[in-house]
């Protein structure tokens, strides 16, 4: 009989990834999203229920009505700065909202969940690559909202019986090869897009390198990239391994090695062709030099690695997207005449 997953925010851009590879892998995919900051478009692989996480009543009978097996949780605000300037805003959404999640679930018999994380829980690490037991010590709202709720889903666990996978992720990126979905951020934050935006003949757009002076071979930020496709069959392996009975984790996904700022730059150049407008700005608050996950513990639980992250197949795959979507919106806009 196929199963069901239950996902919130998956019309968002991880989300969405983790929606396509639950259905190809023959899960019934039911999408619960508010579509205040995911789109409606990227839901092409089982209905979308259009929810808030803080209503609680919607959510409770959304539950009840598709009877999920497992709960893959994405549904979060994600922008550092706004948490920083809304710190009240990332607490009721990030924390209250999977409040009302996990409640839900425990009073409607649904005891297995897969919780998006991130590597923001780490703060600034003092050990590197970062493995799952360095210490964590966030520096903005968004990371603390996210360790909170790896908190509470330890104690739900111990209370209720809930069984969970945390996955801290690194640097999502990339796009869906077969170009259905991408990434689509109002506003945009991440570099590789914004590099590519910079990138073309038609935009005046230029992209500011925050920071030359890093501790770093060529003085710019370094992070670890991972391939959203990549991200999204971790997902998969942790529904998997769930179902097999499997403990409470928390892993990172990455894929061990850095690439820095410049580095991007020089691979949206190789890969378009065109060059990148880019100037120098200041450092950001809070910025580490260097963000690099060690992955092995994801590796043997969830028999799984970085297959397609690496840097020009991501910034291809993101190339690709960013044309496709462009055709659309324009074919859109000419319908609209």
């Amino acid at each position: 009989m196929t199963k069901t997953v239950f996902v919130t925010g998956g019309a968002g851009y991880v989300g969405s990834h983790c929606c396509k590879a639950f259905a190809k892998a023959g899960w019934n995919v039911v999408t619960y999203d508010n579509l205040s900051r995911g789109w409606a478009d990227f839901v092409k692989w089982g209905p979308l229920i259009e929810g808030d996480i803080l209503d609680a009543d919607k959510l409770r009978n959304a539950i009840r009505e598709t009877k999920p097996d497992v709960v893959a949780h994405f549904a979060a605000l994600a922008y550092v700065g706004e948490s920083v300037s809304d710190p009240a805003l990332y607490y009721r959404v990030n924390l209250c909202g999977t409040l009302n999640l996990l409640e839900t679930m425990r009073d409607e018999g649904v005891d297995q969940l897969v919780f998006s994380s991130t590597c923001a829980t780490y703060g600034d690490p003092e050990e590197m690559p970062i493995s799952e037991t360095c210490e964590q010590r966030p520096v903005n709202p968004y990371g603390w909202s996210k360790l909170m709720v790896e908190r509470v889903l330890s104690d739900f666990g111990r209370a209720y019986g809930l069984r969970s996978v945390s996955l801290r992720y690194f640097n999502a990126a990339g796009a869906d090869p077969e170009g259905e979905i991408g990434e689509r951020h109002q506003p945009e934050t991440h570099i590789i897009p914004l590099a590519i935006e910079a990138a073309r003949d038609e935009s005046e757009f230029i992209l500011t390198i925050f920071g030359k002076d890093f501790d770093t071979p060529d003085g710019t930020c370094v992070r670890d990239f991972i391939h959203v496709q990549d991200l999204a069959e971790a997902h998969l392996g942790a529904l998997d391994y769930l179902q097999a009975a499997g403990d409470s984790c928390t892993l990172n996904l990455g894929t061990g090695r850095g690439h820095s700022v410049l580095e991007i730059v020089s691979a949206v150049t190789r890969v378009s062709g065109q060059p990148v407008r880019h100037a120098f700005g200041p450092r950001r608050e809070g910025d580490p030099p260097i963000l690099i996950a060690a992955p092995k513990e994801a590796g043997d639980l969830l028999r799984w690695s970085a297959r397609r992250s690496d840097l020009d197949s991501i910034v291809a795959d993101a190339l690709g997207w960013v044309r496709i979507d462009a055709q659309r919106q324009s074919m859109r806009e000419g319908a609209s005449r």
